[in-house]
């Protein structure tokens, strides 16, 4: 594959290289919440595990690892590069226990009462109809089964210390880049009406905030984050190419300053059980 960043209708923040390995650094930062929301919904050893959403496929291959042989993973993205590099990589490792399949979330038709249980992270915010895609992963697992989530409560509490306009103004953009392509920063507010209209119950809830110095791996995920996609943003109108220059100026200066401290967004696990 190229390493071309042309616009792509399947995933707002791309599918170029720069994009998989950031996808890969992100979830290994974030692996230890994931492990943890699977094992409060109840993932096991047997089940067969619904990865919707799966991208690359770096969490689908952690969820084969949770349930074992005798388990299954389908992953469902819409993105046919990260899919193969899915296919590509259980080839080479000989894992025979997962199925890839090319679909739009709000779109697949899945056999009902089918899974053991369903997984999300940061995809419901980037939807244009996230309770269609409620819907269908509701219908498609069995009764008892759970829905695990992890997404967006508010973007926007993304933070600095020291305080800068430029890492306000890029976390607008942001903002309103997603919203221009029928996302929602803050989906995690309108999560529980869509559960319960889709036949969910609420069964956990818990945020998660985390806080990263200079020099440490999560400081790094912002920024890599940022090199990503300010192009981006600039091309869509949304910043421009001064006020991109300005807030690497700033970031790089943040990353120098022993002091300055990120905040994260917040974060909702959300975890939902067919009645």
């Amino acid at each position: 594959m190229s390493n071309s960043k042309a616009t792509q209708n399947e995933y707002v923040l791309g599918t170029h290289d720069d994009e998989l390995q950031r996808l890969c650094f992100q979830n290994r930062l974030w692996a230890s919440e994931a492990t943890a929301i699977w094992q409060r919904a109840g993932f096991a050893p047997g089940q067969t595990i619904l990865d919707v959403g799966c991208g690359p496929g770096f969490t689908t291959l952690d969820i084969v690892s949770l349930v074992g042989p005798t388990g299954r993973v389908v992953g469902v993205d819409e993105s046919e590069r990260f899919l193969n590099r899915l296919n590509e990589t259980c080839r080479v490792n000989g894992i025979n226990n997962v199925e890839a399949v090319k679909a739009d979330v709000q779109r697949i038709e899945l056999s009902p009462n089918t899974f053991d249980g369903a997984y999300t992270r940061w995809v419901l915010c980037f939807v244009n109809d996230p309770e269609a895609v409620v819907q269908r992963v509701a219908g498609a697992l069995k009764p008892g089964a759970t829905f695990a989530i992890q997404d967006y409560l508010n973007y926007r509490a993304l933070s600095v210390s020291p305080k800068g306009e430029s890492m306000a103004r890029v976390v607008q953009a942001v903002d309103a880049s997603w919203r221009q392509r029928g996302g929602d920063p803050h989906i995690c507010l309108r999560l529980p009406t869509m559960l319960a209209n889709a036949g969910l119950e609420i069964v956990d809830v818990r945020p998660i905030v985390r806080f990263a110095r200079p020099g440490s791996a999560l400081w790094e995920w912002p920024g890599t984050f940022f090199r990503n996609y300010l192009p981006t943003l600039v091309s869509m109108g949304l910043l421009s190419d001064k006020e991109r220059k300005e807030f690497e100026q700033d970031w790089a200066e943040l990353s120098r300053n022993p002091n300055a401290v990120f905040c994260t967004p917040i974060v909702m696990d959300i975890i939902a059980r067919k009645t």
